[in-house]
């Protein structure tokens, strides 16, 4: 599995040569691209309404988007996305050679256009080569993007135990999210082998330090591995 950082919490996960683009907002400071450079992944998956996450959703008409259902009728109705797929909270639905598994993040959803309105629960997203099942597969790779979420006790009592990912993006910028030391402690609960801190150093109120983060997360006993990726870098999670 490729997993590829473009700023923010824009990623572009590869499995088995299946393309997922997770919230399109490349007008960042740690992208060289913009959404015209980056090929039509065969999924769009958004996690949320907010402009810092669906900004380039337009640019990607081609792709299939997932979503919540308030998501994806606005994708189809409002954006010009023709193929969607509507999902909710705890399920899982076959993404090409990708499982993707819905949970839900402790954010909100608003739609930034100037005028207020939900678009659903807010989400983040357990991407792995295989189906979940009660079962452990030690063959399994398994990577999750967190969302906007603060911590949450799921995160221990459901996402690491049952879906069991080997490689987590946590919110770490702070004062919309989780900061440095609350990402931690989701590392430590995820149990998971690498962590990539996201949303941070965008603008302003989410500029930290990310050697902060490497602090606070040996603080909690955790060995799991922080990666702090430039922007537009790769790590192949095995």
């Amino acid at each position: 599995m490729e997993l590829t950082w473009h700023g923010h919490s824009t990623w572009h996960v590869d499995v088995g040569g299946t393309t997922l683009l997770i919230d399109p907002f490349f007008d960042n400071p740690n992208t060289d691209l913009a959404a015209a450079d980056v090929e039509t992944p065969d999924y769009l998956l958004l996690t949320h309404g907010h402009a810092d996450h669906v900004a380039d959703a337009g640019a990607f008409t081609g792709a299939t988007a997932v979503g919540v259902p308030e998501m994806t009728s606005y994708l189809e109705r409002e954006v010009g996305v023709e193929d969607t797929i509507g999902m909710n909270i705890g399920g899982t639905v076959e993404c090409g050679d990708a499982f993707v598994t819905m949970h839900r993040a402790d954010h909100t959803n608003g739609l930034n256009t100037g005028y207020e309105t939900s678009l659903g629960t807010p989400a983040g997203f357990i991407i792995s080569d295989t189906k979940p099942t009660q079962e452990p597969d030690p063959e399994a790779t398994t990577f999750y993007h967190a969302g906007d979420t603060g911590l949450m006790s799921e995160m221990k009592d459901v996402i690491g135990p049952y879906l069991e990912p080997d490689a987590a993006a946590l919110p770490a910028g702070d004062h919309f999210t989780m900061g440095p030391t609350q990402a931690a402690i989701a590392v430590e609960w995820l149990d998971v082998d690498h962590v990539f801190p996201m949303h941070y150093d965008s603008f302003p109120p989410i500029e930290i330090d990310t050697d902060e983060f490497v602090r606070e997360v040996r603080a909690t006993g955790s060995d799991a591995e922080v990666h702090a990726l430039d922007g537009d870098a790769s790590f192949t999670l095995e």
